[in-house]
């Protein structure tokens, strides 16, 4: 007994020793296992900071500012201290916004430094810390401060500057014409004219900016603003100047007037230059059907399953998507126009349009789906895709292609069993020979066929009968005139679109505000039954919408403005591209990218 005991008590220690010799190893895993899921933890949970600028580039006289922008409130303050290798601190703020959208929420907060830079080049913006988060390096471009000569510009304390780039543009590219307002005193209230240029389209990007500014050792503040105009001929064309009317604040003791808050103003007028531009025409070396120009253009597909696999009878969509940088959407020729085979059959959606005014320049793409369905086995291939377009930064002509898209074809369930039941038909030759070894009296093939005749024209008999039944119930009922009647109405209604769209044109290019209203009228008549401008406008996409509803304030609100219609019908133009038309009807007003 006792032993039985020694041994217990014997292997009770070894099993206290192997635990003591174990604890530490355990101590040691679980610190290390700690450890990684606190750093996993701290990446995982970092807080994005994006960097971004108003502007790039930038002048070293000009002041610019710097956002630093976070999805989340970061681990600590920011720290601005590495700026001060490049750039000197004008000013700073910060902002934050939060939102509930769909039941997300969402937080943003914004820091914001105004800075010049202390050099020009191509200068970093440092990465900044956020205690523990960090925000990401950026990019700018300096350039070195233009001499400015004109001493009567200098001394002014209020003047204009444009600037259009390039001067020499080709027929319905992208001009970047942008306008700077420098001033030196305070301004009540300004008023500066839109940019006018006949025959061509004029779209304002972004928001207006504002930065400090040096010119001739003199301070200013520079209001800048940007537009893309996009000339529709070739030809020697002239940009308006500009004019501003600004009421300017006379600097003057205090009054009683400043009490109630009124203050002592001048008004000034004040004019731009004249920009000429040298539009130049299609450049011969471009042979494409659609002219199109552009700093950049990409053509992309998509399948929504896989092509080696496809399925008899059963389809796939194919999405084209068509990009480009300073062109607009109108311009973008249509990507479905290659003529499948009968080996498919193509089902052509509504195309989704896009197009965003960024302060760069105008970015557009179109994206197309269409539904193939493959109607014979076997591999095949669907030819590629060119698009030539003119490349303005280059100066060459370029193509935009998709390679042939080979697509393998498999046959389906529903063919099998097709198959299998022709495959296993009798033909008359079994039926024979099937009926001789079942029955003692052989059947020719000669019987068969007289049977067969026999059906044949009993069939004929039946079919013929049928026939005179239907034409005497027929002749039974009164005729139908309704249909031709019906058909001449829908000519008249097609005429009559046309010729409202035509005369919308013609009181577009003329700026008739009165005869445009007529044409719309008639044409909102015809198209949704409307019979004012309000109930046309809320049937047409927002873009055209907003021009319809600023014609029906030009002309019966209180403001006496002066209307111009190249606006209104390039919205019209892009209305009648995103209408889902049917194939047989023909586009009245030719597209941007027509000539």
């Amino acid at each position: 007994m006792t032993n039985v005991d020694d041994n217990k008590v014997t292997r009770k220690s070894e099993k206290i020793g192997l635990m003591n010799r174990i604890k530490p190893l355990l101590n040691i895993s679980t610190l290390i296992l700690m450890l990684a899921l606190a750093i996993t933890s701290t990446q995982a949970f970092a807080t994005e900071i994006v960097t971004s600028v108003d502007r790039n580039p930038v002048s070293t006289d000009e002041s610019f500012k710097i956002f630093f922008t976070a999805n989340d409130t970061p681990d600590n303050d920011p720290d601005f201290t590495p700026l001060a290798q490049y750039f000197s601190i004008v000013n700073q703020g910060q902002s934050s916004n939060s939102s509930w959208v769909n039941g997300t929420y969402s937080k943003s907060i914004r820091w914001t430094v105004e800075v010049t830079a202390n050099k020009a080049g191509k200068l970093v913006i440092p990465a900044i810390l956020f205690g523990n988060d960090t925000s990401e390096p950026l990019m700018i471009q300096v350039n070195q401060t233009a001499s400015n000569n004109d001493t009567t510009q200098s001394n002014e304390e209020i003047f204009l500057e444009v600037k259009a780039t390039p001067e020499q543009p080709y027929v319905q590219s992208q001009v970047l014409y942008t306008i700077r307002l420098y001033r030196r005193v305070d301004v009540a209230q300004a008023e500066l004219s839109e940019p006018e240029l006949a025959d061509a389209v004029i779209e304002k990007l972004g928001e207006d900016s504002s930065f400090n500014t040096v010119v001739n050792g003199v301070s200013y503040l520079v209001t800048e603003r940007k537009y893309a105009i996009f000339p529709q001929k070739s030809g020697v064309m002239n940009i308006k100047p500009l004019s501003l009317m600004a009421a300017v604040i006379v600097n003057s003791q205090p009054d009683l007037r400043d009490f109630f808050g009124s203050r002592m103003t001048k008004n000034k007028r004040v004019l731009s230059k004249e920009v000429i531009l040298n539009v130049k025409p299609v450049p011969a070396s471009f042979t494409g059907k659609d002219w199109l120009a552009a700093e950049k253009i990409e053509l992309s597909q998509e399948w929504s399953g896989d092509i080696q696999q496809m399925k008899v009878g059963e389809p796939l969509t194919r999405t084209l998507t068509l990009r480009g940088i300073g062109t607009m959407v109108g311009q973008l020729p249509e990507l479905n126009s290659i003529k499948t085979d009968a080996n498919f059959k193509a089902y052509p959606d509504q195309p989704v349009l896009n197009e965003q005014k960024l302060l760069n320049g105008i970015t557009s793409s179109r994206q197309e789906k269409i539904a193939i369905i493959p109607s014979t086995v076997g591999k095949h291939i669907l030819p590629a895709i060119e698009i030539p377009w003119f490349n303005t930064k280059s100066q060459t002509v370029e193509i935009a292609r998709l390679p042939e898209t080979n697509i393998n074809v498999i046959g389906s369930s529903n063919n099998q069993q097709t198959e299998t039941y022709q495959a296993s038909k009798p033909t008359a030759a079994a039926i024979a020979q099937t009926s001789t070894l079942n029955k003692n009296t052989p059947i020719s093939i000669s019987n068969i066929t007289d049977q067969q005749n026999i059906w044949r024209w009993t069939s004929l008999f039946l079919a013929l009968g049928w026939l005179l039944t239907l034409v005497y119930f027929l002749r039974k009922r009164p005729k139908k005139i309704a249909t031709d009647a019906d058909d001449s109405q829908r000519l008249i209604v097609e005429i009559n679109v046309k010729e409202s769209i035509k005369n919308l044109k013609e009181a577009c290019g003329n700026n008739d505000a009165l005869v445009a209203k007529n044409a719309l009228l008639a044409w909102g008549k015809q198209k949704f039954n409307a019979n004012n401008l309000v109930a046309i406008a809320g049937c047409c996409d927002a873009r055209l919408r907003d021009e319809i509803l600023d014609l029906n304030q030009t002309l019966y609100g209180k403001r006496n403005s002066e209307w111009t219609g190249k606006k209104l019908l390039q919205a019209f133009t892009e209305n009648k591209v995103r209408e889902k038309i049917a194939s047989n009807d023909a586009p009245v007003l030719e597209p941007l990218h027509r000539l």
